[in-house]
């Protein structure tokens, strides 16, 4: 028996349009991307393999001096979040009493977690641990952040502090989640912005019942083979790339017009499709 892979983008366009969710994940149907959505996304891969490397103790020269606008970014990070530069890769150890052999840290960090029938996925940009603490960081290169409740609401954020929480010994106050907004734009700000959140009990359990309920209408839908599209006149259609197929299309919309937005529109995010583990 096959358990299907759940990530943070399978739950948010689960959470968004049901009907969605089946083109993208059942039907693999997708849009192509915009020259600024490839060069955005190109910038943040080879962020992530600096960061990478840089974990490793790797040579990072020939990467950053190839991006004088990655290597600032890389460089003001180092100035604004030190911890996240400390200590090279050491796995967890019970049979040291060196508090300094029992801290944990890795870049692009896999964990797993059975859920439901599921497979819960995520990949950490980096994971900082201790016995007594988890800290989970993610670079973004957004050139302007979301808003930081926005955020704390996403998929990403509720389930990547849940399944550290569920695959390791630490309570939800001992767990906590950074986003760094590394790129500095072309303002060249002094340093990056970022926005911390701590866990609680409380959010676990809601968490936890959010993602039994999703995942159960999941297997249901998938039984039937229907997925239902949200109502008409949900603003959601309007910038959808799949208006057309589901016919939501606003009746001052021309043909051109649609076609332009199938190229232009996409309601999914670049970074995080790449993290789905397939």
């Amino acid at each position: 028996m096959t358990i299907t892979p759940l990530s943070q983008a399978h739950l948010t366009l689960l959470e968004t349009c049901d009907r969605k969710y089946q083109y993208v994940f059942f039907d693999a149907l997708s849009a192509p991307a915009t020259y600024d959505q490839q060069l955005t996304t190109q910038w943040g891969n080879q962020f992530h393999l600096l960061m990478q490397q840089q974990s490793l103790d790797l040579p990072v020269a020939a990467i950053a001096g190839a991006n004088k606008d990655m290597a600032a970014s890389m460089a003001a990070l180092a100035v604004a979040a030190p911890e996240v530069f400390q200590d090279a890769f050491k796995p967890l150890t019970d049979s040291e009493d060196s508090e300094d052999i029992k801290r944990f840290r890795q870049s692009e960090h896999r964990r797993t977690l059975a859920f439901n029938n599921y497979l819960l996925t995520v990949i950490y940009d980096q994971l900082v641990m201790t016995p007594e603490q988890g800290q989970i960081f993610d670079w973004k290169t957004h050139q302007k952040p979301p808003r930081q409740n926005w955020l704390q609401k996403d998929w990403q954020t509720r389930l990547y502090l849940y399944v550290l929480c569920e695959t390791t010994e630490l309570r939800p106050e001992q767990i906590s989640m950074t986003y760094w907004f590394v790129r500095l734009g072309n303002q060249k700000q002094a340093r990056p912005s970022s926005y911390q959140f701590s866990y609680s009990l409380v959010q676990h359990q809601q968490t936890e019942q959010a993602l039994q309920a999703l995942t159960l209408r999941l297997t249901q839908m998938s039984e039937r083979l229907e997925f239902p599209k949200v109502p008409v006149g949900s603003e959601l259609c309007e910038t959808c790339v799949f208006n057309v197929r589901c016919d939501r299309v606003s009746g001052g919309t021309s043909v051109f017009d649609s076609a332009q937005m199938l190229r232009e529109a996409t309601g999914i995010s670049l970074e995080s499709v790449e993290e789905i583990p397939l």
